[in-house]
Order: C-alpha cells, then sequence, then structure tokens
C-alpha cells in the first residue's frame, strides 16, 4: 500500500511539474512543437537577390525527433547543455543553403563557385506564455566562407480555431568573411561589367508568418514566409540587383 502511494505521488509531481512547465512556455506553443519521433517532407522556395537568379527551390526531407533536449528535425539538429530558470543553453547545427555556380546567371560567368555550407555553434532560448526568444552564434564549420552570423528573434503565437499563427522579427549580423564569400568579387573575376568588390560586415533584418493546422491528413501541416531587408554592404555588390527577398517553406509531419 505504502508503494502505491509513493507511485501516485511521484506520477502526481511528475505532471505537476509538467503542467507547470508547460504553463510558463505557454500551451500553444507545447502543441505546436509536440515530441516524439517524425517524419514528412516539406518544400522551400526563396527569392534571391543576385542578378539573373530569380529564385531557389529546396526540397526539405523531414526525418526526425523533438526530445525535452535533443531535437533532430532533418538536417537541423540542436541539443540543450543547460537550462536555467527556464533559459536554455542549446549547441546547434544547420545547412546553409546559399551559394551559386556559373550555370545560374549570366553575371556569374568567369567566377569560381561559391558552396553549400553548415554552420554549427551556440544558441540561448527563452519561452514564457507562447512569447519565444532566441539568440544565436553560429560558424562556417566546413571553411566554405570561414564567416560567423549573430542572430536574435522574437515570436508569439496565437490560436484561432484549429489554427495557430505565429508572426515574428529577426536579426542577424554577418561577418565580412561570410559577406565577401557569397557577394564580393575576386580581382581575378572582376570584368568591365562586373568589377571588383569586397564584402563588409552587414545587418539584415527579417520579417514573418507561419500558419500551422493539425487537420490535413492526420498530421501537422505548417506554411511560413519571411521577407528580408538586406544591408548596403550586400545590396551594393555587382553581383546583386535587389535589396529583399521573399521566402517560403511548406511542411507537412506526422508522428510515428
Amino acid at each position: 500500500m505504502l508503494k502505491r502511494a509513493l507511485c501516485i505521488c511521484t506520477l502526481l509531481a511528475a505532471s505537476a511539474q509538467l503542467q507547470a512547465q508547460t504553463d510558463e512556455r505557454g500551451a500553444l506553443r507545447a502543441q505546436m512543437e509536440p515530441k516524439g519521433f517524425l517524419y514528412g517532407i516539406g518544400l522551400g522556395v526563396s527569392e534571391e537577390i543576385y542578378q539573373g537568379y530569380d529564385r531557389r527551390v529546396i526540397p526539405l526531407p523531414i526525418l526526425g525527433y523533438r526530445g525535452d533536449k535533443l531535437s533532430i528535425l532533418g538536417p537541423f539538429v540542436s541539443y540543450e547543455i543547460l537550462e536555467v530558470n527556464n533559459i536554455e543553453v542549446v549547441l546547434q547545427a544547420s545547412p546553409r543553403f546559399q551559394g551559386f555556380d556559373e550555370s545560374d546567371s549570366d553575371v556569374f560567368k568567369g567566377m569560381a563557385e561559391r558552396d553549400f555550407s553548415m554552420d554549427a555553434g551556440v544558441g540561448i532560448k527563452y519561452e514564457r506564455k507562447n512569447w519565444k526568444f532566441g539568440v544565436s552564434a553560429v560558424h562556417d564549420v566546413l571553411d566554405k566562407s570561414d564567416g560567423y552570423e549573430v542572430s536574435a528573434s522574437l515570436a508569439k503565437a496565437f490560436k484561432s480555431g484549429p489554427f495557430f499563427y505565429e508572426p515574428s522579427l529577426s536579426i542577424s549580423y554577418l561577418d565580412s568573411h561570410h559577406v565577401d564569400y557569397y557577394y564580393g568579387v575576386r580581382l581575378s573575376e572582376a570584368t568591365s561589367a562586373r568589377p571588383q568588390y569586397v564584402g563588409d560586415n552587414a545587418t539584415n533584418v527579417a520579417l514573418g508568418f507561419s500558419i500551422s493546422t493539425p487537420i490535413f491528413f492526420g498530421g501537422f501541416t505548417q506554411l511560413a514566409f519571411d521577407y528580408t531587408w538586406f544591408d548596403d554592404s550586400i545590396t551594393n555588390s555587382p553581383l546583386v540587383d535587389n535589396d529583399a527577398s521573399f521566402a517560403a517553406r511548406l511542411l507537412f509531419s506526422k508522428f510515428f
């Protein structure tokens, strides 16, 4: 009888702790990001600001896991190493879908390829009452640009019927190595129509908005949009002919 009572007390305490965490984090946030093994597929389409390069299309296969500490969503990985007063410190890695080769646009003819890469670093997350705030610092671990990015983001979740809505704001700082690699023109690549250009540090600002729902095909569907304004250090490049870009992502996932 005593063992049963202790077991019930332990379960009640665990349930109360989980409820308290959910209340602090926000019920909508917990519903939007449930835990477990999942699979699915997605597609990302983004406008490019390079001359003659209209858009980039990225298939996003989803196979992963979301838990209390570890999150693996395709090539996007994070692991919590510390939590203090609901502030989480995480290690993270993610692909950088940037770059070009000569076949992408006439403006790149005679230029060396700029490669896709991977970033890794550390992030800090804080979630409370459906708000989410994050700061991250990542570095190019494949040494393509040898650059780094520091970013901050703020978002809040809302719900109407079976639909979740989340507007967001993010600011990112890119160092000169990153900007020069992806937007610079080397002396050996310079022509009369494409002068040499050395990129400097840049600060970009983006507004985002996502709509999510669990009503389709027994899974979770999300449609997300982002609009990014680019720094002058990027838009002054002779490779660039626009100062802003629009991107959209459609994701569908189910739990095993």
